[in-house]
């Protein structure tokens, strides 16, 4: 007759668990591919916002552009600024550009970005005039056309009406 001991039930519950949770570490992780993926094939191309309704009444806005290839998108946002906000070295008389780059993924009507502000020549902006650090804004698609897309930035409800003046091609290439 085999006697169970509360030891050896303890151990053996312990090593069950153990094994279930490696099993679960294991499984859920994957790496994640050092590949771009193919991103959203409507929004390959180069986009520009020529205006914005009633701008020159506003006292603040941005003009931008986009660039998406594959899943990667890279923007220009024009701004300008009639209330100086920034120090008078950085006002430049109301107009300056900002740049960022990121990736971009498309989940129903949304458009997530994930990326940084960076300098004109593509390196991050750690510091200086105007935004530095993340990029990541979410866009709403409202329309899009072979030759139009209809943005809605979730932080401001005021529509980006962009036009295509450059097709892309998207050839998936390594990130690093």
């Amino acid at each position: 007759m085999t006697v169970i001991s509360l030891k050896n039930i303890l151990s053996k519950t312990y090593l069950l668990a153990f094994a279930i949770g490696m099993f679960f570490i294991f499984s859920a992780c994957r790496f994640n591919s050092d590949m771009q993926s193919e991103g959203a094939s409507f929004l390959q191309g180069e986009w520009v916002q020529d205006s914005i309704p009633g701008q020159q009444q506003m006292m603040q806005f941005t003009l931008r552009e986009f660039r998406f290839t594959c899943d990667s998108v890279y923007a220009v946002m024009h701004v300008n600024n009639k209330v100086q906000t920034v120090p008078d070295s950085c006002y430049n008389q109301g107009s300056w550009t900002e740049y960022a780059k990121g990736i971009y993924v498309l989940r129903g009507d949304s458009i997530i970005v994930d990326g940084i502000y960076t300098k004109v020549n593509g390196k991050q902006k750690i510091s200086g005039c105007y935004l530095s650090g993340q990029y990541i804004p979410r866009f709403k698609v409202v329309h899009h056309s072979a030759d139009s897309v209809v943005l809605e930035s979730r932080f401001d409800q005021r529509p980006i009406v962009l036009r295509k003046t450059k097709d892309i091609t998207c050839i998936p290439k390594k990130r690093y």
